[in-house]
């Protein structure tokens, strides 16, 4: 019976590959060049290939890691990194909350499902309709965040070692990480049905930029966000039990 049921776990898996696969190609070209620019940048900051595959293997924080390097370059207290961190992923606290139900009965997985949960990664699981069997969703949610996961690593690991072996001026890498965010943005624009959401973070975004600069709007903004979708949402449930 167990082998019965780790043969059908094993099945299951492969029809959820190709689908995730094929899924992760968007994310796999963009992760490829982020993660080639931290690779360089990295490298430049005066840190080797086993560096960039540690920071992209175990803290895998897309933004923060670019981040991290001025962090580093500066020797910044813990107190300090923690604050940034916190102020840099907050986003992760809002839209995480809206996977419980989707990685309920994940079993082992799960803190590897919490952990992998980027913003790439969140666009491909989130939608209701997915390209796998209802039984087949656990292993896609897993294999999708894995196959994201994977590719970050890669093009970090490329982006080091080429450093090492190239000599070229990196000013100007930076700005492929908010291009991704552009892009994805734009995605979840074209294909969303309420686009409200959307124009309630850029709106209040927006706003806290105006009142706080560039350099204190960030967690303003994302507590504004936070109450301005809360109170949105509970509008709309009212609205449908009306």
């Amino acid at each position: 019976m167990r082998r019965l049921l780790q043969w059908k776990g094993v099945m299951i898996m492969r029809r959820a590959l190709r689908p995730a696969f094929l899924a992760t190609l968007p994310v796999m070209t963009g992760y490829l060049v982020l993660g080639f620019g931290f690779g360089l940048m990295l490298h430049e900051a005066g840190y080797d290939v086993l560096m960039a595959l540690g920071m992209s293997g175990f803290i895998y924080a897309g933004s923060m890691q670019y981040v991290a390097i001025s962090l580093l370059a500066d020797d910044a207290s813990l107190a300090m990194a923690a604050l940034t961190t916190l102020m840099v992923n907050a986003r992760h606290l809002f839209y995480g909350v809206s996977m419980l139900d989707k990685y309920r009965g994940t079993g082992a997985a799960k803190p590897y499902l919490i952990f992998a949960l980027t913003d790439e990664t969140y666009s491909l699981v989130c939608q209701e309709e997915l390209p796998v069997p209802q039984e087949s969703r656990r292993a896609y949610y897993l294999l999708v965040s894995c196959l994201d996961h994977l590719w970050w690593v890669l093009g970090s690991v490329l982006g080091a070692l080429a450093g090492s072996l190239l000599t070229f001026s990196t000013e100007g890498v930076d700005f492929a990480l908010t291009a991704l965010f552009v892009t994805v943005l734009v995605e979840q624009w074209l294909t969303a049905e309420d686009r409200v959401p959307a124009m309630i973070g850029g709106g209040a975004s927006l706003i806290c930029l105006l009142l706080f600069g560039s350099g204190d709007f960030l967690i303003p903004a994302m507590l504004l966000i936070a109450g301005m979708l809360i109170e949105y949402t509970d509008g709309r449930r009212g609205k449908r039990h009306e």
